[in-house]
């Protein structure tokens, strides 16, 4: 921020440690797929020496070493820590996955972190989901702070991209999205393209030259100060409009020549009240350089601008009865409150937990009380148990380096807490509180799977329920109407991290079936049936008949019994056994196999034998009874229909609501939400939007997205259903 000249601060190798919450700063990285927040996190992890010009700690291991699938896919599919100390503040850079389907660990590094850094590359622009994410910030009132990457592409012009931020991010006031630093280019290659040689900046009016691989400072030269003067009057303006001195502004624009020190101590606070939005240029160490460049200025930004834990509201706390609990902002000598906000399991120390601690001093071998909400309909337990707290490390890619204890506004490794899950609440065991829940995406990509082998399906309810323990954005359902094992994960992306998981982490190998949706049929016409029920083979036998009629009811109304017997004709101790019959058979179905819903079933008549007669002969009638009836009467197929609320762009409006026409959905209705956004509400069978989330997510460029809720089963058209039957015989 000051434009400070900077060597060597880091300490390479060694576990970085903070004493007091002002000395710590949780920052999160921001940014779409491939914008390249982990290759900034090891730059800056460079400079402020905490690796090696290899790209690796002292002792082995690379910063980026977090996990075999990634690897494989060649994309971060986990929440990282990485952290490194800069001017004696230890920083803790978490580094998200810029990929939709990994939401849930961009969601876990927000809620640890209390500043964001957004990384956009200059060669792909801003997403969609880049500025929902920013949007989520403004709303709780994050500072955030803009990173331009990929400054050596061809077509990378960062005062373009500046101004493209601006237009994202800076919807209300696009002057306080502003550079602090130019990029300075060096001569031009032969294809015609100059590269990013060092830096200017705008307040210090000084050049930074990294061309060597090490931050030199010098004066600028006079054909570069019409360039500066421009950026700098309006990042000048930009500072001031935000200054708690009201009167600087008229000061500044009556002549009156304000100080650098004094536009830095505006700024610093500007940015940490999350009122400005500096856009800085950044790029990796060239192959032998020790500094990246920008990354000095990044890593003054984030301790000089970016604010302290102790600037942080405190969270809201109550008591497990529900007694709100007042706590003061990040105290080290406050009551313990500390979060899971991810959960992994290491082969060799079994679960790992990543805690924020907010209040109070976590220390290891302690027992704290684990309580959380529970998410009983994603397959997660409640939790309300005490256990012992234990070895604390601070992570640093694969790598666990012992601490001796984690302050109130840091983050450490807790290991062996087995019931511990992620959004649980840690406290000590004598008072325990519990923190209000973090927004978790709702899964909504149904994936259908079953054992490969019988070892597996001896191993799979541990797995599963292990996988499921770690990620609390995917949801395990044992669905009692189709006799699936489903887990609903974000996308496709999230469903093959989960089976690789299984398969690598767990041992346990599984197919991938076609997901059904649980079907009804009923009866669209009034019909009779008689069952009888009659065999003689030596000693008692059996005998039941009963006549019955059956009548379709309106949606909803399940499986009505009526006794309308007269004189006697099925005694009134068998009566309960021929409504007993009919529920049986109507559970099993009485055409393609589904449960029977929606119709009244009227007993009119029957016979008995004084000795044959029995419960289980009447039941079997009963049942009898309700075939016969079915196969003279016009017989439903039901599909479960879904309302879904579909929230998207203006641009992708009309794109939407065809698609959903085409499945058979009846649009319901629009309403206009602000920025430029509209909600669309429709009835949509469910068969039909098995794969919506992706489909979506591709219709509307990654930018929409929706919720659904069950509505009613209603009748499934003639062709559609003919379909459904093929089908079903087709797999048995």
């Amino acid at each position: 921020m000051g434009d400070k000249a900077h060597t060597h601060p880091g300490a390479a190798g060694r576990a970085v440690a903070a004493d007091q919450p002002a000395s710590i700063r949780n920052v999160v990285l921001v940014g779409h797929s491939g914008a390249g927040k982990t290759t900034l996190v090891e730059a800056l992890a460079l400079t402020a020496g905490a690796l090696n010009r290899a790209g690796r700690v002292e002792d082995g291991g690379c910063v980026s070493d977090y996990d075999d699938i990634e690897h494989r896919q060649q994309r971060s599919v986990q929440l990282s820590v990485v952290p490194v100390t800069w001017d004696g503040i230890k920083i803790n850079l978490l580094d998200t996955p810029g990929y939709a389907d990994f939401v849930g660990e961009l969601r876990a590094g927000l809620r640890a972190a209390d500043a964001a850094l957004f990384v956009v590359s200059a060669a792909d622009g801003v997403d969609g989901s880049t500025r929902m994410v920013w949007e989520e910030c403004a709303a709780v009132g994050m500072p955030r702070a803009i990173v331009v990457t990929h400054l050596e592409a061809a077509r990378a012009d960062f005062e373009e991209m500046t101004r493209v931020c601006a237009e994202a991010f800076g919807a209300e006031d696009p002057d306080a999205v502003l550079p602090l630093y130019l990029p300075l280019h060096g001569p031009e290659g032969p294809d015609g393209h100059a590269p990013v040689t060092g830096l200017v900046g705008l307040l210090t009016q000084k050049l930074f030259d990294y061309s060597t691989g090490e931050r030199k400072e010098s004066e600028p030269g006079e054909d570069q100060l019409p360039r500066m003067d421009e950026a700098r009057n309006r990042l000048i303006e930009g500072i001031i409009s935000e200054s708690e001195d009201e009167t600087l502004m008229d000061r500044y624009l009556g002549g009156e020549r304000v100080d650098v020190e004094t536009l830095i101590k505006d700024l610093e606070r500007a940015v940490a009240r999350a009122a400005f939005f500096p856009v800085l240029p950044a790029a990796p160490a060239a192959e032998g350089a020790r500094q990246g460049l920008g990354t000095v200025e990044v890593l003054e930004l984030i301790t000089r601008g970016f604010p302290t834990p102790l600037e942080r509201e405190a969270p809201t706390v109550t008591t497990l009865d529900g007694t709100p609990r007042e706590l003061k902002p990040c105290d080290p000598d406050g009551p313990l409150v500390a979060e899971v906000v991810k959960t992994a399991s290491d082969p060799y120390v079994g679960r790992v937990s990543l805690v924020r601690v907010f209040s109070g001093t976590l220390r290891p071998d302690e027992t704290v009380h684990v309580s959380g909400h529970g998410l009983a309909d994603r397959g997660h337990e409640d939790h309300d148990v005490d256990e012992r707290v234990g070895a604390l490390s601070m992570p640093f890619g694969k790598q666990q380096r012992p601490v001796p204890q984690a302050v109130a506004g840091d983050l450490v490794s807790v290991a062996k807490l087995n019931r511990a899950e992620t959004g649980d609440t840690l406290s000590a065991k004598d008072e325990p509180l519990l923190m209000a829940p973090w927004e978790m995406p709702d899964p909504l990509l149904p994936l259908a799977i079953q054992a490969h082998s019988k070892a597996d399906e001896d191993k799979l309810s541990q797995g599963l329920a292990r996988l499921v323990a770690e990620d609390p954005t995917m949801r395990l359902e044992q669905n009692q109407d189709t006799h699936q094992v489903v887990l609903w994960c974000l996308g496709e992306a999230h469903a093959d991290v989960a089976l690789e998981r299984l398969r690598t982490r767990y041992g346990v190998q599984v197919d991938v079936v076609p997901h059904r949706v649980s079907l009804r049929e009923t009866f669209a016409t009034k019909a009779a049936g008689r069952g009888r029920h009659v065999k003689q083979s030596g000693g008692h036998g059996q005998y039941a008949i009963c006549e019955i009629e059956v009548e379709p009811l309106p949606g909803g109304s399940g499986i009505e019994f009526v006794d309308k017997v007269v004189g006697g004709a099925v005694p009134r101790q068998f009566i309960p056994s021929v409504e007993k019959g009919v529920r049986a058979q109507a559970a099993k179905g009485v055409a393609a196999g589904y449960p029977l819903v929606d119709v009244r079933v009227t007993l009119l008549d029957g016979k008995a034998h004084s000795v044959d007669s029995s419960d289980a002969a009447f039941q079997t009638a009963a049942a009898l009874a309700l075939r016969e009836a079915a196969a003279d009467a016009k017989i439903h197929l039901l599909e479960p229909v879904a309302e879904v609320s579909v929230l998207v762009g203006d641009d992708y409006v009309g794109a939407v609501m065809s698609d959903l026409s085409g499945r058979r959905g009846r649009v319901l209705g629009t309403e206009q939400v602000a920025g430029g956004r509209t909600l669309v509400r429709a009835e949509v069978p469910e068969i039909e939007i098995s794969r919506y989330a992706v489909d979506l997510r591709s219709l509307s460029h990654g930018t929409a997205r929706f919720d659904r809720r069950y509505a009613r089963h209603e009748p499934m058209p003639p062709q559609v259903a003919e379909r459904v039957r093929q089908q079903e015989r087709a797999a048995s």
